[in-house]
């Protein structure tokens, strides 16, 4: 009895009340979980020279992350976890404006700090690999690990059309899950349809740019990369990355 009356008093003391806040921490909390699942995923492909070039696992382990994303916080703040969709449901109508620019900045946050969680979860891997040196480019480059880069042969307006194409397919895709009018998902298999989404675009239009088609995903790593010791060459157009 004096353990649970002890947990409910824990309970109560320590519930959040203010929806607002609420829905902030759990979009911080599904945009670290994916954040977390999908550097992690990457991170095992490059620094272990068994997997190495095994995209189908990092794909695969994307795809889940932003699975498990939705089912943590999806019933709570929507489970957004990228500015783009956020953006998207502003301009419906089915999401107010003034919360944008917070659900952007607690985004961008959640990203940062599970950039920071995959450096220390891989910090004996990312400098044995790169043989103490932090790189953006170059064959033991290790930048890709948290944020992507484009391929040696990708040009600025063919890195810039390839985002706009596959976010566009992830929005029209994921707005055609969730509408109720649309062929219906059966009821709490929706991050799962979303996941298998994301796969086949990872899959399909993958090659580029690293096909990160979330804002915050990628600039908040980024900006990790940029203040741990990768320098402000996480933010340049790298050619020869190879």
């Amino acid at each position: 009895m004096g353990t649970t009356s002890f947990l409910a008093r824990a309970r109560r003391l320590l519930r959040i009340r203010n929806q607002l806040l609420r829905e902030c921490l759990a979009e911080l909390l599904a945009t670290f979980v994916l954040i977390v699942s999908r550097a992690g995923s990457s991170a095992q492909k490059i620094t272990s020279f068994e997997t190495k070039g095994n995209l189908l696992t990092s794909y695969l382990g994307g795809a889940l992350a932003v699975m498990v994303g939705i089912y943590t916080a999806g019933g709570i703040s929507g489970a957004h976890m990228n500015p783009a969709f956020s953006l998207a449901m502003c301009l419906i109508d089915q999401f107010p404006w003034w919360k944008f620019p917070i659900f952007v900045v607690v985004q961008t946050l959640g990203s940062f700090i599970s950039a920071g969680a995959v450096y220390i979860l891989y910090y004996d891997a990312i400098w044995h690999y790169s043989n103490g040196t932090l790189t953006v480019s170059g064959p033991r480059e290790t930048a890709s690990i948290f944020a992507t880069y484009p391929a040696d042969y990708v040009s600025i307006a063919n890195g810039f059309l390839d985002q706009v194409i596959g976010t566009g397919v992830l929005i029209v895709g994921v707005m055609g899950i969730i509408d109720a009018r649309n062929k219906a998902v059966p009821k709490g298999l929706e991050p799962v349809v979303v996941a298998l989404l994301v796969l086949s675009i990872e899959s399909s239009m993958g090659a580029n740019c690293g096909c990160p088609m979330n804002p915050a995903r990628d600039f908040g790593p980024r900006l990790f990369t940029y203040v741990a010791g990768w320098g402000p060459e996480v933010f340049r157009w790298v050619e020869g990355r190879g």
